[in-house]
């Protein structure tokens, strides 16, 4: 069994967050090679769009169904049967997406990627938070989640130089590598602990048959609603929102960077502030705080140059390193044998979430009937939601880990 170390650069943080950079560049690689690939399957501008929304909105339900089912198989088998399965699933799903030929096979094979990829940071953070110290978690949660999303950053670089299917062979490969780079890592002892006790293990349903539990797992879902509706909407959808805003040239891959590094710093910072003030709820609010301001900013723009349209898209990405935090809470307010369904299925639950945001995003440009309207009005909605939520959540900076549901 592994025995906790007080370093957050131990072997098992190093390899979730390699972890996580593969989940990273592959959870994006549809949005930034989205208009190349699509195009050059004989596709319009027009279908290019409609497609475009169809097949992210299925890879996030692959991930909101992964999400549970991992988090199942995280409880009932272990942290490290997820790490194993998981990444397994969606590197052969990469792979076979550079072999597609229409928008039917691409759908299906980004909702099987999906499912894998929802596996991969849920249970790398319930397997490091316990090995680690309680003082460390969120350092070590931001340290996996900073670094790996520079995954999308390596992304965008190789689809600058390679074509779109290559950039899938590339992913699977790296999943595949990385896969022979866990057979080191082992087991977390309260994983071993509970596993020798009567405790039940991975029941999902027992998240609603606990009117205080369920409503502690919906929290958590809500505070993460606003990080999806911005990569999802504000900058996946770039190009569309520069023209609404008088904006020429805004390149929807280049944003997606832009926002991506400033969530990396985010990340790294609201780790270390979480720290800093011994309170996940104060960091949570602060870093809220300045993603509203950005996102205000975002829509105030008229016929700004592309810089300032990215510099905009980077600070909401910062605040959206909050992300950190509903992260780190959906581990620290659940028993063992209950913490990885929570840990790998809220991050995924949010992601899942995207197409009704998308949905919502959809009615309400058109009831009216106009783009920037209906995408502000979906964000003040979304916001409302997870403010509500997190000022009423309990604070769990410091909780100690070994306890079980009944």
């Amino acid at each position: 069994m592994s025995k906790n170390t007080n370093s957050i650069f131990q072997l098992a943080v190093i390899v979730s967050a390699l972890g996580f950079f593969v989940d990273v560049y592959d959870l994006l690689l549809f949005a930034i090679i989205r208009k190349p690939s699509l195009a050059d399957m004989g596709l319009s501008p027009d279908q290019v769009l409609i497609q475009g929304e169809f097949i992210i909105s299925v890879q996030m339900i692959g991930l909101l169904l992964g999400g549970i089912l991992f988090g199942i198989i995280g409880d009932k088998k272990g942290r490290l049967s997820v790490l194993f399965g998981s990444i397994l699933l969606y590197s052969i799903a990469n792979i076979l997406n550079g072999m597609v030929v229409n928008v039917e096979q691409y759908a299906i094979l980004r909702f099987i990627a999906g499912v894998g990829l929802a596996g991969e940071l849920g249970a790398g953070v319930t397997l490091v938070s316990e090995l680690l110290p309680k003082e460390k978690r969120s350092m070590a949660t931001g340290f996996i989640a900073g670094f790996g999303i520079f995954g999308v950053v390596f992304a965008f670089l190789l689809s600058r130089y390679f074509d779109w299917r290559t950039c899938y062979y590339i992913g699977g490969a790296l999943g595949i590598g990385l896969l022979l780079m866990r057979v080191s890592v082992r087991e977390s002892s309260l994983f071993h602990q509970v596993k020798q006790s009567t405790a039940q293990r991975g029941n999902f349903l027992m998240f609603f048959t606990n009117k205080k539990r369920f409503i502690k797992y919906l929290q958590c879902v809500l505070i993460g609603l606003p990080v999806w509706y911005i990569i999802g909407v504000l900058v996946t959808f770039a190009d569309q929102f520069g023209q609404a805003f008088n904006i020429s040239g805004v390149d929807p891959a280049t944003a997606i960077v832009c926002l991506y590094l400033g969530v990396a710093l985010g990340d790294f910072s609201v780790g270390w502030l979480s720290e800093r003030l011994k309170s996940r709820k104060r960091t949570y609010f602060i870093f809220v705080g300045i993603t509203l301001v950005f996102c205000t900013l975002y829509f105030l723009q008229n016929g700004n140059s592309p810089s300032v349209f990215y510099a905009l898209c980077w600070g909401m990405g910062f605040g959206a390193g909050f992300n950190v935090v509903y992260i780190t809470m959906g581990v620290e307010q659940f028993g063992t044998n209950l913490r990885a369904s929570a840990a790998i299925s809220i991050p995924n639950m949010v992601r899942g979430a995207l197409p009704l945001i998308i949905w919502m995003f959809k009615g309400l440009r058109s009831s009216t009937n106009n783009y920037i309207t209906g995408a502000w009005l979906t964000g003040v909605i979304l916001f409302l939601f997870a403010i509500a939520a997190a000022w009423f959540m309990e604070e769990t900076y410091g909780k100690d880990l070994d306890f079980v549901e009944e």
